[in-house]
């Protein structure tokens, strides 16, 4: 008697720029992961974190030098194999950190291609709410990745708000219907 084959796992990688632990913007990223994992059931789902700032100095390096460290390389392939992404940074001076940025400044232009990702920020004040669709936006689009349609921001005052809830759950859900397409 034949079993049904169990589908592969989705292959979800968060990349989190935040620099404090915990970091609201971490927060954001588990939150929207959480929710995609949720949707994409019954097929299994396994998230994979980056942590950014445990690997600066290796951006760093690579930056300067175009040495890739064993850890950036877990970090690169991680995203090579994933089946979607989800990017968050911590907005400083109406932008995405500078080592959101460096990360990505060390990528192969061709690694992301076709992927989807969601685009997330955090950041002090409201004033930055438009930071992932007007700078995060192109640099995934440079990339050629599929970034979805709609982005997430969260600033103190929206940590409360049920809106919030709403942004990330569309967001994860056209984040797995990318993926499952």
């Amino acid at each position: 008697m034949n079993t049904p084959a169990q589908p592969e796992p989705f292959r979800l990688v968060v990349v989190s720029a935040g620099t404090s632990d915990p970091s609201s913007t971490r927060l954001l990223a588990d939150r929207t992961a959480q929710r995609a994992a949720e949707l994409a059931a019954p097929g299994p789902v396994t998230v994979r974190v980056i942590e950014l700032r445990e690997i600066a100095a290796d951006i760093s390096t690579a930056l300067v030098s175009q040495l890739i460290t064993p850890k950036l390389q877990q970090a690169i392939t991680a995203l090579g194999e994933a089946d979607g992404i989800i990017a968050a940074a911590p907005v400083y001076q109406a932008a995405p950190s500078g080592l959101f940025t460096s990360f990505l400044h060390v990528l192969d232009n061709d690694l992301l291609i076709a992927k989807p990702v969601v685009l997330a920020a955090t950041a002090g004040t409201a004033r930055h709410a438009l930071v992932a669709d007007d700078q995060m936006r192109p640099m995934f689009a440079y990339l050629r990745a599929l970034t979805v349609p709609t982005s997430l921001f969260a600033a103190p005052e929206d940590w409360a708000d049920p809106a919030l809830n709403t942004r990330i759950d569309r967001a994860a859900r056209e984040l797995v219907l990318l993926m499952e397409s």
